[in-house]
């Protein structure tokens, strides 16, 4: 089994992918808390189309702040696929770029309204269209921010090239 390429390495792509096209991005965080966008803004000339992120780690600035439908949230939780998306939709509309970024689930150690540690959806919002993966991932809270960066990395690149990616990285 190969390791996975560094975090630095999947951000410097998604940034090249985007500058190819012309596309800005930003980032929309709730469980990761600024550690996609630090990511990203760790490259050097990422101000080229790095916009900003809107770190939404309470349910209701998911709701005021990007647009996440209210009557979602109340009914399902921040822990979902349709909120992920709209996150990512909401952040490109927010901060006036072409790319949304987005993650959302649970950390850990504890559970959260019945989603266990390791639960995450990560998406990706383009001008191409949208993308969202569940993830489950094991490890201690670090361990599954960590890989959930590194998998809304792999999704937006995937995303930028049009094709399928590999199965979500898990950290070691």
């Amino acid at each position: 089994m190969t390791a996975p390429p560094p975090v630095g390495d999947l951000a410097r792509a998604v940034l090249d992918g985007a500058r190819s096209r012309g596309w800005t991005l930003g980032a929309a965080e709730s469980l990761t808390g600024g550690l996609v966008v630090a990511a990203l803004v760790d490259v050097p000339g990422a101000s080229a189309v790095v916009r900003g992120a809107v770190v939404a780690y309470a349910t209701d600035v998911k709701g005021s702040v990007l647009g996440v439908d209210a009557a979602l949230l109340a009914r399902r939780g921040p822990v979902d696929p349709s909120v992920a998306a709209q996150m990512a939709a909401g952040v490109r509309r927010a901060l006036g770029t072409d790319v949304g970024l987005a993650t959302t689930g649970v950390a850990g150690p504890d559970p959260q309204d019945g989603h266990a540690p390791g639960e995450v959806y990560v998406a990706v919002s383009t001008p191409a269209g949208d993308r969202v993966r569940r993830l489950g991932l094991p490890g201690d809270r670090p361990a599954v921010r960590a890989a959930a960066v590194r998998a809304v990395l792999a999704l937006a690149l995937e995303a930028e090239e049009g094709g399928d990616a590999p199965a979500p990285v898990k950290e070691a």
